[in-house]
This record gives C-alpha cells, structure tokens and sequence, in this order.
C-alpha cells in the first residue's frame, strides 16, 4: 500500500489528528508532526483540513485558493507595459522578438549532420577526452575523469 507523508499545518493538526483517528483502520503517525496517509484515503480527505499541508514535500494546492485573492499580487509586467494583475490568470506567451537582437535561436538538430565535422574542430572552452567521447568545460575535470576512468597513468 502506498503512503503520502501529510504534515498538515499546525493550526489544523488537531482537526487533522480527528479525522485520521476516525479512520478505519486508523491512519498512523509518521512523525510528531506528520502522518502516513494512504494514497486511497487521502483522496477522500476534507478540504478544509488539507490546506495549509505539505504532502511528500510539495505544498499542497487547493483549488479553493484560485478564488482567494492574494493581496501582495499587484500586477504583471508585460510586454504591452504594467498591467494589474489577476490570481490565477494565465499570462500570455511571450513573443520571441521581446527578448531583443541579442537572443539567437538554439540551432536545431538535424539527423544528417556528420558527427566527424563537429569533432575536427573544438570550440575554445571545450576540453575532450582522448579517451573516450566526452567532453568537459574545464581541463581539471577532464583531467579528474581520465585518471578516474581510464587509468591512473593519467593524460
């Protein structure tokens, strides 16, 4: 049986402690501050006593919370300029010429490239192994890898 860690928030500990106690079978602690909730009964869980809880680590999201407003959210900057903002709302995509001359696309990588025309010339920074196919950004790690890897006769 699969179990989510659930350490509710401690205001609702308590109401938290009252439910999983009322479980059957009772739902067991995992810490002084957690509980084993199992994957099954955790869907059937309320509301009200979820929120606030982090569950395997992560912040638990209500979908209650996209109705509450958020005070500290004033607005979004965008390209058209300062706008007000609204909780929940999905902004939108963000042309590529925004990001000004500067920015040059990722080339693309295409099947019939000869892989020997990129190994003829190393790009300044780039430091391979003569001992296999890998390549580094410093010599230090190229170094570290070879003794590692390829032997302790080093470079």
């Amino acid at each position: 049986m699969t179990m989510l860690i659930v350490r509710p928030a401690p205001k609702l500990r308590r109401d938290f402690a009252r439910w999983a106690v009322a479980q059957r079978p009772k739902v067991r602690t995992a810490s002084p501050t957690s509980f084993a909730v199992p994957t099954a009964l955790f869907t059937e869980a309320p509301e009200e006593i979820l929120i606030g809880s982090v569950v395997d680590g992560q912040r638990y999201v209500s979908p209650d919370e996209c109705t509450v407003s958020r005070p500290e959210l004033v607005g979004v900057a965008s390209p058209d300029g300062f706008r007000e903002a609204v909780p929940c709302e999905l902004l939108p995509e963000v042309p590529a010429e925004a990001y000004g001359p500067d920015s040059t696309p990722l080339p693309d990588a295409s099947e019939d490239s000869d892989p020997s025309d990129s190994a003829a010339e190393t790009p300044e920074g780039v430091f391979p192994c003569d001992g296999c196919d890998r390549e580094f950004t410093t010599a230090r790690g190229r170094d570290t890898h070879h003794r590692q890897v390829h032997g302790p006769q080093g470079r």
